[in-house]
């Protein structure tokens, strides 16, 4: 089965910053758990596939007859080791960066997700594909999907995810020498992009990025995006780990594609262009994330 043509941006906390009441069944989770990185997004389909196939049909994955939350659903989970995560070294104040104790998890909350993609759907989609694609009244709708989404154990959801892009924000977060890559066939489950950090590192650089858009372009624009992403980072435990994947974007990408990239650069390099004040360097910078991620865009509109 094909992975969603979807990237992830993942936040990865202790247990014990859910809680007494929810680390217990945390950690049976982490025991129990078979869900990886590499089959997360089938996971995902299959949980969607249930809850439409099921008598009668639930409106969200991962939920009960009645509407409310399935206690199955906090099983669904992801692990990362603290050796997982590079050395986190210090933050730009001098102080050590922390991360842990391990293990990390990152839940799935398929549930609220889903609620959240509903909400955006009924905003966005034309009127005759909405009225083709749900029967419940609109309101009815809109109330499930809030009550669903402050079910969230937590700030804040733990994963965002972009159909066939990275939003350029997220790799503000990341250093690009630490990039994860692992070739193979393209529906090989195993391949991947994936970067990892430290909650530290990562808020202190979409920090510093902020700021700089804010002095380049005004709050809105670029600096709006990242003082989004810096706003959701800020909800999570300060010892928490941050992932990018690629996810299911590997697919679409070749070989050579993939050894092309310089996403990463790119963006840590408009950074440091706009903090010298070189604009042609910024302008040749974003042509370049512009022409590579062109072809990945353009089969969303073909979708």
């Amino acid at each position: 089965m094909l992975r969603p043509f979807v990237a992830y941006l993942r936040v990865y906390e202790p247990v014990s910053a859910f809680g007494s009441e929810l680390a217990g069944q945390l950690r049976e989770a982490i025991a129990a758990s078979r869900v990886t990185r590499a089959n997360a997004g089938e996971r995902e389909q299959l949980l969607w596939l249930r809850s439409q196939m099921a008598v009668p049909a639930r409106m969200l994955p991962a939920e009960l007859p009645d509407g409310s939350a399935a206690p199955s659903g906090l099983r669904e989970v992801l692990v990362l080791r603290t050796a997982d995560i590079p050395p986190a070294g210090k933050t730009s104040e001098g102080d050590s960066v922390v991360v842990g104790p391990g293990p990390l998890v990152c839940p799935l909350e398929i549930r609220a997700r889903s609620a959240a993609a509903l909400v955006n759907f009924l905003g966005t989609a034309h009127p005759v594909l909405r009225a083709a694609s749900i029967s419940p009244p609109v309101e009815e709708i809109r109330a499930h999907a809030s009550a669903a989404l402050a079910d969230v154990a937590g700030a804040a959801v733990h994963v965002l995810s972009s159909a066939y892009s990275v939003p350029l924000p997220w790799f503000t977060l990341i250093d690009p020498a630490q990039r994860q890559v692992l070739l193979g066939e393209r529906n090989d489950p195993e391949r991947q992009v994936v970067y990892r950090t430290s909650m530290g590192q990562a808020r202190q650089r979409v920090e510093h990025a902020r700021q700089l858009a804010v002095d380049s372009f005004g709050e809105q624009g670029p600096a709006k995006l990242l003082s989004d992403t810096r706003e959701w980072l800020g909800r999570f435990h300060p010892h928490s780990a941050v992932e990018l994947d690629y996810g299911g974007l590997v697919q679409v990408m070749s070989d050579e594609m993939l050894a092309e990239d310089s996403s990463a650069a790119d963006v840590h390099g408009i950074v440091t262009a706009l903090e010298s004040g070189d604009a042609e360097e910024v302008a040749e910078r974003f042509e370049r994330l512009r022409d590579f991620w062109s072809e990945l865009a353009s089969r969303e509109r073909i979708n």
